[in-house]
Formats: structure tokens, C-alpha cells, sequence
């Protein structure tokens, strides 16, 4: 007998936390690179925007399960959406060369103080989104009387899952436009870590405009597959 849910209700956040944990690793070693990264950052970010759908599909779950469904979501989308797009800035470093081998100070002198700061920018970013799911998860009560009342969800803040939106967007730019926007990915990366933390309402999507957000993702991630034959 095992602790936790294995139903079809959680199969998709399991399989996202599967995609964000590969993409990590391949991110992060030799065998891979920052495109790989965000070809799983993508896949993740797809299971996400249907795994709620899915859950709700099922009307006779327990306290228990939906309670589950909500702390494993949100563990899910730290791994993805949080630690993963950090990992790709990282290894953005790596193969641009600014990054080398860190502990061994074998980038140049005059960029270590430099360097330094992008990692902290990337560490910043995995806390605030950290800072976000815990708060998303602490008002979850909250949030659903104000919806019942106005009739309108709102998320507060920007959602961490928009991650699987705008740092692939980065990338593809970054092939398209031959420019090295490694240092821009990273300003990028902090100015989303502002907005996950930011006090503001962001409306939910609708039916259109989810249609609409799927449509970009699924450009971006036929731009990412030419761009990783191509390489």
C-alpha cells in the first residue's frame, strides 16, 4: 500500500513534473542543452492547462483528493516553471560562454562579479516563484468566495505556469534573430519574478482565450523543433 493518489485525476501533474525533471537534467549536463530544456518547459506547461480539466472531470472525489490535487499542482509547477526555466538560463550561460566552470573562476575576472549576479537573479526567481504557489495555495479559499461573488476568477500576481510561454518566446528570438540575448533572458527572468510577486489581479482565462494562448504555445514549440534540427 502507498501514500499519495494514482488515478487519472493526477496523471497529467505527475507527467509535467516527469517533463520538468527531464528538462532540468538535460538542461543542466553535458548530454543536453538549453533548447532541449525548453522543448520539456513546453510539454509542461501543455499538461498543466488541461490536468485541472481532467481532475474535475471526476465529481465524486474526496476532500482528500482535491486537497492532493491542489499541493501536488503546485510542488508540479516549481519543478517546471520555477527551477526549470532557471536551469535554461544557466545553461544559456554555459553555451555562450560566459559561464564555464564557475567554481574554478575560469570565466574572465572582469565578468565573475557579472556572472554572479545572473545566478542570483535565477536563484531570486525560483523563490518568487515559490513566494507565488504558496501564497496561490493559502488563499485558495479566499479566492473562491470572491469568485462566487463577483463571478469572475482572478489569479493574484502573475501565473508561474506563463513561464512556458515567455522564456521559450526568448529562445526563439534569440535562433531567428542571431543576437545573443543570454544577459536579456536573465533582466527578463527577473522582471517575471516581480510579477509573480506583484499585488494585482489577473483575470482567468476564458474558453478563447485559452484557445487562443494554446495556439501560441503550439508555435513556439514547432519554432523550437525547426530550431533543434536545424542546429
Amino acid at each position: 500500500m502507498m501514500i499519495g493518489v494514482y488515478d487519472y485525476t493526477v496523471i497529467l501533474t505527475y507527467l509535467s513534473t516527469l517533463s520538468g525533471v527531464i528538462g532540468i537534467i538535460v538542461t543542466m549536463t553535458g548530454i543536453g542543452h538549453p533548447y532541449c530544456g525548453t522543448m520539456f518547459l513546453m510539454i509542461s506547461g501543455l499538461l498543466d492547462g488541461f490536468d485541472g480539466k481532467v481532475a474535475r472531470t471526476k465529481k465524486n472525489r474526496s476532500d482528500f483528493e482535491k486537497e492532493f490535487g491542489v499541493q501536488i499542482d503546485s510542488l508540479s509547477d516549481l519543478i517546471c516553471f520555477g527551477v526549470l526555466p532557471a536551469s535554461i538560463g544557466i545553461a544559456q550561460l554555459r553555451v555562450s560562454g560566459l559561464l564555464t566552470d564557475l567554481g574554478r573562476k575560469a570565466v574572465k575576472p572582469d565578468n565573475y562579479s557579472f556572472v554572479l549576479l545572473l545566478i542570483t537573479i535565477a536563484a531570486f526567481y525560483v523563490l518568487a516563484a515559490l513566494i507565488r504557489l504558496a501564497y496561490f495555495n493559502s488563499t485558495s479559499d479566499q479566492r473562491a468566495e470572491e469568485a462566487m461573488i463577483k463571478g469572475k476568477a482572478y489569479f493574484t500576481g502573475l501565473p508561474v505556469t506563463s513561464a512556458a510561454l515567455i522564456f521559450p518566446l526568448t529562445l526563439v528570438l534569440h535562433w531567428i534573430l542571431s543576437a545573443d540575448l543570454t544577459v536579456f533572458y536573465f533582466w527578463l527572468m527577473l522582471i517575471v519574478a516581480v510579477l509573480f510577486i506583484g499585488n494585482f489581479k489577473v483575470p482567468k482565462p476564458n474558453k478563447k482565450q485559452f484557445a487562443v494562448i494554446l495556439v501560441i504555445g503550439l508555435v513556439e514549440f514547432i519554432g523550437t523543433l525547426l530550431i533543434l534540427f536545424c542546429a
